[in-house]
């Protein structure tokens, strides 16, 4: 891939890699899935070859994960619970449920919003990414 197509595939702005990220693609490019397992991140792009193997994503995912599960689920189990004050057997077999789907559904795309933000931001690693991208805009 010569450098006018990777600059042309490059994102445009924060918001453009981080919703890559999210959905689970390539930062750079936006083509290759980033990963290659379930949490595991590929060490390279299959599409562009842009290097992530960088990645300390660590605990960081899980930790927001947890926290934005918490921010959506408390208040709908508060309202829920006040409102028609379910059975005991409902609430301790519903809301945990709820909570492990919820968990499941974002680790992933969170993950991914963590790799891609360290990628444009140039963490961890990716100085060498960042100081190409800022080299060839200029």
């Amino acid at each position: 891939m010569d450098d006018m197509q990777r600059a042309r595939r490059l994102p445009r702005g924060a918001f453009g890699a981080l919703g890559r990220g999210f959905r689970g693609r390539c930062p750079a490019c936006g083509q290759g899935r980033m990963f290659r397992a379930f949490l595991k991140v590929s060490d390279k792009c299959p599409a562009c070859g842009e290097e992530l193997h960088h990645h300390r994503a660590d605990d960081f995912p899980a930790y927001l994960v947890t926290v934005l599960t918490g921010f959506l689920l408390v208040p709908i189990v508060l309202a829920v619970e006040m409102s028609y004050t379910p059975p005991v057997w409902l609430s301790v077999s519903l809301w945990p449920a709820i909570a492990f789907v919820m968990a499941m559904a974002l680790l992933q795309p969170v993950k991914g919003t963590v790799v891609a933000l360290q990628w444009y931001a140039g963490l961890h690693g990716f100085e060498a990414a960042k100081k190409a991208r800022q080299g060839g805009a200029a």
